[in-house]
């Protein structure tokens, strides 16, 4: 057994490159995915946490993680999903929301949803910044987006529903 020549730190940092397979404007890391990084003199075990359970994404990301850090000769590498606590919208950082937003999809309006957001909340625009929005669809591209559309500049946006 060799001791590991890499903090968990350093482990973070070439992680935070690898970006969301489904949002590639955000990273892992951004995203609140990224949930711990366990190092010990068998290796590096990389704890991950998806943001829905049977995320199609999680196969791509966990392929990523062993090719940036095979590129910078880590290993041995485990990739472990965790699905308790389940992952929250409240794990993302201002950036990644900051990030969405320039995208186009509306980032979660606040903390994780204690109300009906389709039923009391606005959702603005993230291209014009207007809150005169109407949901097409409770269902975007994906499970965790909604459909919105602009009044006033007509745009289709999703929204990255809080949870």
């Amino acid at each position: 057994m060799v001791k590991p020549k890499y903090t968990k730190e350093e482990i973070i940092s070439l992680l935070s490159v690898i970006p969301d397979p489904e949002i590639p404007v955000v990273n892992i890391y951004e995203m609140g995915m990224l949930h711990d990084v366990l190092i010990d003199e068998s290796g590096y075990e990389i704890v991950l946490t998806p943001t829905y359970t049977g995320c199609p994404a999680m196969g791509i990301i966990e392929q990523d993680i062993k090719l940036t850090l095979a590129k910078q000769g880590i290993k041995p590498v485990k990739v472990k999903l965790v699905y308790d606590p389940a992952w929250t919208t409240d794990w993302m950082t201002e950036a990644a929301k900051e990030k969405l937003s320039r995208y186009g999809i509306a980032p979660p309006l606040h903390s994780s949803c204690t109300s009906d957001v389709f039923a009391h909340n606005v959702i603005p625009c993230p291209r014009c910044h207007s809150e005169d929005t109407v949901i097409i669809s409770r269902f975007g591209a994906t499970a965790c987006k909604s459909l919105y559309q602009c009044n006033d500049c007509k745009e289709p946006f999703e929204y990255f529903k809080c949870h």
